[in-house]
């Protein structure tokens, strides 16, 4: 197996009796990665994300985590220690203190003096906890809570970080959080598959994207590749007057695809394949041309329209 691929997995197949949860899944992540996993309910994340973590048995295939066999019994220890996984429904316990209960799992992970009170107040930093560290569980939000598990997560400093809707029924504020600290983490070093609904955290701050249907995994590419293989770039022009002259104007240019005329309003969304370099040159043809020019900004399709698009594929 190639060594600097944080993980790699080969026809990885989960089945439960009748039903393929996970599907001849061929997966490979490189090492400092920021890997992110979406797709609609019963894709298979879960279930991929509890065998990476060794959580669940594969029915068949294999698991490689920095290039050596991944087992669930006793063998890779080292590599299991620096496994983290956080599920979507981990439970806390309510009459703990944020201090007691991170040094319970420190202890648990045999963390000991000073280092283990060192890593506490590291921990209590990175999550954004430290003025809470005397608190009790059962008074925090629930995005402090949330907070509180991924510093439980990481408590012993893991290569591999594993989370499962970690943003899920969160409020804006508390998703902002969250997003910095995984920013924060991947500054750090850490490879970290994510899981989630909410495409435009993923967006965000992923490096790599991993599109499941059905147990399948349609797609895997970086941020860039599939914005350069699957994005339609768009440009937005209002206009005060003109029209036809504009319409002209743009079946002039090679770069125009096509256009639409939207209702209301003097503004047309024109699909252009030019370079930001073509479309300073078509602003420049409209103005020569006197066009009364109100709006005029390019835009790329976003993460959200790719899956959709995906997704319309894959049932078509």
């Amino acid at each position: 197996m190639t060594k600097d691929l944080a993980i790699q997995t080969r026809g990885l197949t989960k089945r439960f009796e009748r039903h393929f949860a996970v599907n001849d899944l061929d997966l490979q992540i490189a090492m400092g990665e920021v890997y992110g996993l979406i797709g609609p309910n019963g894709a298979g994340k879960t279930t991929l994300l509890r065998m990476l973590a060794t959580v669940e048995e594969p029915t068949m295939g294999e698991i490689y985590i920095n290039g050596e066999a991944l087992s669930r019994d006793h063998t890779n220890p080292k590599i299991k220690q620096r496994l983290g996984y956080l599920p979507d429904d981990f439970p806390l316990y309510d009459d703990l203190t944020v201090w007691d209960y991170l040094d319970y799992f420190a202890r648990l992970y045999y963390l000991r003096e000073p280092r283990r009170t060192q890593r506490l107040y590291e921990v209590l930093e990175i999550v954004q906890l430290t003025h809470k560290r005397n608190s009790l569980i059962s008074t925090l939000s629930r995005g402090m809570k949330q907070r509180l598990s991924l510093g439980r997560t990481i408590i012993h400093e893991p290569l591999l970080l594993f989370l499962d809707e970690p943003v899920s029924g969160l409020d804006p504020i508390a998703r902002m959080q969250f997003r910095e600290i995984i920013k924060a983490l991947h500054e750090a070093g850490m490879t970290i598959v994510i899981s989630s609904h909410v495409l435009s955290d993923l967006e965000d701050f992923c490096t790599c994207i991993g599109i499941m249907e059905l147990g399948y995994l349609v797609e895997s590419a970086s941020i860039g590749e599939l914005y350069k293989r699957l994005s339609i770039p768009y440009i937005f022009i209002s206009t005060l007057g003109k029209l036809d002259t504009l319409i002209v104007e743009l079946k002039n240019h090679p770069a125009v695809q096509s256009w639409e005329i939207l209702p209301g309003n003097l503004q047309v969304k024109v699909h252009f394949s030019g370079t930001e370099k073509d479309a300073a040159i078509l602003l420049r043809s409209l103005i020569k041309a006197q066009i009364p020019l109100s709006e005029f900004h390019r835009v790329q399709e976003n993460l959200e329209s790719i899956f959709l698009k995906l997704g319309h594929k894959q049932a078509s």
